[in-house]
């Protein structure tokens, strides 16, 4: 059974997706915070599996504790809690190591889709939208090591390039003229060359590294 911390600063978020969470028989609510302070603390002591965080919070923001939980817990998956999809709070998180992001008002079975989908290790927030919001709020220049994409084949390259372009695997293989399950193993390469958590941190990383530039089609 998976465990699910649940960090927001509305007491009627939390009992909605507590209600959410405890209904199903594969997850458990393992802990309850009410700031970013709290979230980080009660995930090093209950080891959520995954984390459910709120972005605007007292004493310490979602982003933050994001950033100290997903540093001193790699195993754990963060899912940022939103009121907007297209937010810059959204995107900060993402950067900070989030796998993902929900928002407030998802039906619950988005939520749990999202929830699950982590604990397999997907990214829930689509290549589109991530790239929507790069396009929207990246303000910096390769602040990545644009010398790590010399770990990568060129086909590799490719690949991530497409990714960054908001590609699904399906369009990357037609584009290549490779099979899908080609296109899975050369994320899965990628992934691990660059020390990246997910698809969606593959997805910042050409933004970041200046392999996609914002606007480009």
């Amino acid at each position: 059974m998976a465990g699910v911390l649940i960090c927001d600063d509305q007491e009627l978020v939390r009992f909605g997706m507590r209600m959410i969470v405890a209904s199903q028989p594969d997850l458990t609510v393992v802990g309850e915070c009410a700031d970013g302070a709290e979230a980080v603390e009660a995930a090093g002591r209950l080891r959520p599996e995954v984390v459910l965080m709120d972005v605007r919070m007292p004493v310490l923001d979602g982003v933050a504790a994001t950033a100290k939980i997903c540093a001193a817990h790699p195993e754990a998956r963060v899912l940022v809690i939103t009121t907007f999809d297209l937010d810059e709070y959204a995107y900060a998180a993402l950067r900070a190591g989030a796998s993902g992001f929900l928002v407030k008002d998802a039906p619950a079975d988005e939520i749990l889709v999202a929830i699950r989908g982590v604990l397999r290790g997907d990214a829930m927030v689509s290549p589109s939208v991530t790239r929507r919001l790069l396009d929207r709020y990246l303000t910096g220049d390769g602040h990545a090591d644009r010398a790590k994409l010399g770990a990568l084949t060129e086909r590799e390259t490719e690949v991530l390039g497409l990714l960054g372009k908001g590609l699904a695997n399906s369009e990357i293989a037609a584009s290549l003229f490779i099979g899908e399950t080609t296109v899975k193993t050369h994320v899965g390469r990628i992934l691990t060359k660059l020390d990246l958590r997910d698809r969606v941190h593959a997805v910042v990383f050409a933004y970041e590294s200046g392999l996609v530039r914002p606007g480009s089609a």
